[in-house]
């Protein structure tokens, strides 16, 4: 919640997210006996890698629990279905880092701007919450590079809105996202630096609000990540429509503490998901594919 990337296709599920415990040291996909993640049971069977598991840190090892902090917000990517259960490709992407490390997948469920004091301070191993990465945040972690993709503005269907000209304009965001920390008010100060009307900024906590916000009129536009519009604009059923093309491409990165012995673990096991197919299969599944990555890479985005 959070970044900036190319254009995607999206499919998917519905609503929110929990704390749960999933169990993964038995992979049993398919099955959905030790699924904690709506529709994992028909993702794609993972295995776990015994070579990139015995690498794991003895206390991992002891605890048998990767501690994984999200916020349950951002719909395809991380939320909960209507049981309550954690759902998103986002989640079935950490279930399946899981089974390759031999890891129960607890999900820290909290908001999106304590995730990264909670992986420094210890609590959690890793986050999974749409991160983008960047030179600013990686003062404080590092990052994973696991997808990309851009910002994506949506309008009422008819109303012809242009991001680079919203001037005057209410625009909804989430709440501490990039596009509510940055994009819309860079924009907005264009537009006083011009002398002309700054952007209304409309705030929310949740990405569903700003979604409800823009289709009943109380804004005239929104903007979010790329599958994250598209997704809204595919479950407003046809009250909205995307307002321009997608832009600033970036990445998503998995927030690890600073130079941590976990992060080549993590980074192996992310690598062999893309090597045998899983990664892409599970981006297909929720129609996310096209921002997929080749390369499991360190701290792309202050290099970029």
């Amino acid at each position: 919640m959070r970044s900036r990337y190319a254009a995607v296709s999206v499919l998917a599920a519905a609503a929110l997210m929990l704390t749960g415990c999933v169990d993964n040291s038995s992979p049993a996909a398919g099955s959905g006996a030790s699924s904690g993640s709506a529709g994992f049971a028909d993702a794609v069977a993972v295995k776990k890698n015994d070579a990139i598991a015995a690498k794991l840190s003895e206390k991992i090892k002891a605890a048998g629990v990767l501690n994984v902090g999200m916020a349950n917000n951002y719909p395809p990517n991380e939320f909960k279905d209507g049981d309550g259960k954690p759902a998103g490709w986002s989640v079935d992407l950490t279930n399946a880092l899981g089974q390759v490390l031999g890891l129960k997948v607890n999900f820290d469920i909290g908001t999106f701007d304590n995730i990264l004091p909670a992986i420094k301070a210890g609590k959690d191993d890793m986050g999974m919450s749409s991160f983008t990465d960047t030179a600013e945040r990686e003062k404080q972690v590092d990052f994973i590079n696991y997808y990309s993709a851009g910002i994506q503005w949506a309008a009422p269907v008819g109303k012809t809105v242009d991001p680079e000209n919203a001037c005057g304009l209410k625009v909804g965001v989430q709440a501490t996202t990039y596009e509510d920390t940055h994009e819309v008010p860079a924009k907005s100060k264009a537009c006083t630096d011009a002398g002309k009307a700054a952007i209304e900024i409309f705030r929310y906590d949740a990405q569903d609000q700003a979604t409800n916000a823009l289709a009943v009129g109380q804004v005239d536009a929104m903007s979010a990540d790329s599958p994250v519009t598209l997704y809204a604009i595919s479950q407003t059923k046809g009250k909205l429509q995307t307002a321009g093309d997608a832009f600033e491409v970036a990445p998503y990165g998995i927030p690890v503490a600073q130079n941590s012995e976990f992060t080549p673990v993590l980074q192996k096991a992310l690598q062999a998901l893309i090597d045998d197919g899983s990664y892409t299969r599970i981006l297909a599944k929720w129609g996310v594919e096209s921002g997929g990555v080749q390369t499991a890479a360190l701290n792309v985005g202050a290099k970029g």
